[in-house]
């Protein structure tokens, strides 16, 4: 038994250890490519986040440099070729809704990287034990659906200073309607592709 609880107490510190070090690599800023506007949210997997960046670093630096080098309140809506690269950035100027409304979604291929420039927008990561799949993988379109109970859901909110990063691990639904009055939002929207 003492054995068994050592290990695990060598683990905590290790998986503790490991927070702080992308927490660092996250405040330290390798990533930002001169976009200094936002930071990731907290819901954002720190360790994703640096494991996908560096397995794919071309992309990210090319999302990070187009974010820092574009009036992103200007830029009309639609859609936007990020130079150099194959991603497309979606301008998108929308309202939420109410979650009965909105979809959720997963994906395998790509990763939601979403960044509200304007308003609040709302977002739910759903609980993956209490969550079915409704709506089996679709490859073509990248999107998988599901039944989730909303009293196991993790709703929160994101508005300019932050970004979010769905990875396929991430079970989602975006666009929720807020407690705020105004429901109007602008976001980008680019999909990274997902490294294995």
């Amino acid at each position: 038994m003492r054995k068994l609880l050592t290990i695990l107490l060598i683990l905590a510190g290790t998986l503790s250890l490991n927070a702080q070090n992308y927490k660092k690599w996250v405040c330290e800023g390798e990533w930002r490519n001169g976009f200094s506007e936002a930071k990731p949210d907290k819901h954002v997997n720190l360790e994703e986040f640096y494991n996908q960046y560096h397995k794919n670093k071309a992309q990210w630096d090319a999302l990070f440099k187009w974010l820092a080098e574009t009036d992103l309140l200007a830029i009309p809506k639609g859609k936007h070729p990020i130079e150099g690269t194959t991603m497309v950035a979606s301008v998108e100027d929308s309202e939420n809704q109410p979650l009965e409304k909105r979809n959720t979604e997963s994906h395998r291929k790509k990763i939601d990287f979403q960044y509200v420039v304007k308003g609040t927008e709302g977002f739910a990561l759903l609980d993956h034990v209490s969550s079915t799949v409704k709506v089996e993988y679709d490859e073509k379109k990248d999107v998988m659906r599901y039944n989730y109970d909303a009293k196991k859901t993790d709703f929160f909110n994101s508005k300019p200073g932050r970004f979010i990063i769905f990875f396929p691990g991430d079970w989602h639904i975006a666009k929720v309607k807020t407690k705020k009055k105004d429901q109007s939002i602008r976001v980008i929207v680019v999909k990274v592709d997902y490294v294995e």
